[in-house]
C-alpha cells in the first residue's frame, strides 16, 4: 500500500469518530501526514478507539511488540494517542479523535513550533474544504454558556448554565493555550486576547498535563480565568449535551473555529444559550459599545440611535452587557428555551442519515 493510500485509509477510519469525523480532502490528508509520520500511520490504522493496555495491544501488533510501548509514548507526546493510568490499574492507550484531540494538541502548550506553524494554514483550508460542514453535521457540537451577571432575572438561570456548580462536579482541572487564536496568529490574522484560557477537565485534563501540554489548576484559578475572559469579551463555550463538563473554551469572534464558521459559512455549528439579548429603548444611549463587542454581529445601532438585537443571530453569550454604560441591555430567557440534549440524543442527531 503506497503512502497516499495509507493516509486516505486513516482518514476513512477517523471519519467514523464518535463526535467529529475526518472527511477526506487534500488539506486534511496533508494534516494527517504531518501528525502521523512514518510507522505511526500504520499503528494508527489498527489502534482501537477504545482504551487498551499495552499487553492487549501487543497481541494486535505482534510484529511491533518490542517497540510498541516506545511508539505509543511518542504518539502520546505528539498528541495523536490518548493515555492514562487509572488508580490501581495498568496504563491504557487509545487513538485520539480530531476534536477534542489532535486538532488542538500541537497548540495547547502555547509553544511556537515548526509543526504548529506548518499546520496553521492547513487547518484554515481544511475548514473550508470539509471540516466546517462536518462540524455542522446533525447539529451543533458546542453550546454557549452565558455570563451569569448579564441576566436580567437571576432566578431564570438554568442549572446547566451555572458554571460554578458544574465545576464542583469535575475531578481534575487543567488549562492550556487557545488553539484557534494561535492558528490565526500564525496566519497573520490573530488578535490580542489572552491565550491561556482553554479549560479541560477529568481524564483529558490529566492527559494533557502529563504530556506537558497544559498545567493543573484549582477551581478558584478556573473561576479567575473565566472572570478575565468575561472582562475581555470572550464567549464561554462547552459541550452541547447534558452531563459532566469536559471542556470550556473562551472564544473570540475573530479566531474561534465555531464562531467564524457560523459567520463566514452560515453553518449551524454552535448552539445558542437559553437566553437572548434585550435592549431597554428608554435607557439606551445609542453609543454602539454593545454593537462593537458582539462576536456574531447580532446588534446594530439604528438611525434612531437605539441598539437593535437580531434575535435570530444572537447566541445569548452576554458579552454585550458588562460594558453598557446605562445598563440598557441584558439577557432574558428565550421563549423557546430548552435544555441541551442528553448524550444519547446528541449522538443520534450527529449520526442520523
Amino acid at each position: 500500500m503506497d503512502e497516499t493510500t495509507l493516509y486516505e485509509k486513516l482518514a476513512e477510519r477517523l471519519d467514523r469518530g464518535v463526535i467529529v469525523g475526518v472527511p477526506k480532502s487534500p488539506s486534511g490528508i496533508r494534516i494527517l501526514k504531518e501528525l502521523f509520520p512514518g510507522k505511526e500511520v500504520e499503528i494508527a490504522l489498527r489502534l482501537p478507539m477504545e482504551q487498551k493496555t499495552l499487553p492487549q495491544l501487543k497481541e494486535l501488533f505482534p510484529d511491533e511488540a518490542d517497540s510498541l510501548g516506545e511508539i505509543l509514548a511518542c504518539m502520546a507526546k505528539r498528541g495523536t494517542v490518548f493515555t492514562m493510568v487509572r488508580p490501581g490499574k495498568e496504563r491504557v492507550y487509545s487513538l485520539l479523535p480530531i476534536l477534542i484531540g489532535f486538532a488542538e494538541t500541537p497548540y495547547w502548550a502555547g509553544k511556537d513550533t515548526a509543526t504548529a506553524r506548518h499546520l496553521a494554514p492547513l487547518w484554515l483550508k481544511y475548514r473550508e474544504e470539509a471540516l466546517g460542514e462536518e462540524l455542522a453535521r446533525g447539529g451543533p457540537v458546542v453550546r454557549v454558556i452565558p455570563v451569569a451577571e448579564s441576566l436580567r432575572d437571576q432566578s431564570e438561570i438554568l442549572p446547566f448554565d451555572m458554571i460554578k456548580s458544574k465545576l464542583d462536579e469535575v475531578s481534575y482541572l487543567a488549562v492550556g493555550h487557545c488553539p484557534c487564536r494561535q492558528i490565526m496568529r500564525y496566519n497573520g490574522k490573530g488578535c490580542s486576547h489572552t491565550l491561556e484560557n482553554c479549560l479541560h477537565f477529568g481524564s483529558m485534563g490529566r492527559y494533557i498535563v502529563e504530556q506537558g501540554m497544559a498545567r493543573e489548576i484549582t477551581k478558584e484559578e478556573a473561576l479567575t480565568i473565566l472572570t478575565q475572559a468575561d472582562s475581555e469579551g470572550l464567549v464561554h463555550v462547552c459541550d452541547n449535551h447534558q452531563g459532566q463538563l469536559s471542556t470550556i473554551c473562551n472564544c473570540c469572534g475573530c479566531c474561534c473555529i465555531f464562531l467564524r464558521t457560523k459567520k463566514d459559512m452560515g453553518l449551524n455549528v454552535i448552539s445558542s444559550s437559553s437566553y437572548v439579548s434585550q435592549v431597554d429603548a428608554d435607557l439606551c444611549a445609542g453609543c454602539g459599545t454593545c454593537e462593537g463587542r458582539c462576536p456574531v454581529f447580532a446588534i446594530e445601532v439604528s438611525d434612531d440611535d437605539i441598539a437593535v438585537v437580531n434575535k435570530d443571530i444572537c447566541i445569548g453569550c452576554g458579552v454585550c452587557t458588562p460594558t453598557c454604560p446605562t445598563g440598557a441591555i441584558a439577557l432574558v430567557m428565550r421563549e423557546d428555551a430548552k435544555l441541551p440534549p442528553d448524550i444519547s440524543e446528541f449522538l443520534t442527531l450527529r449520526y442520523k442519515p
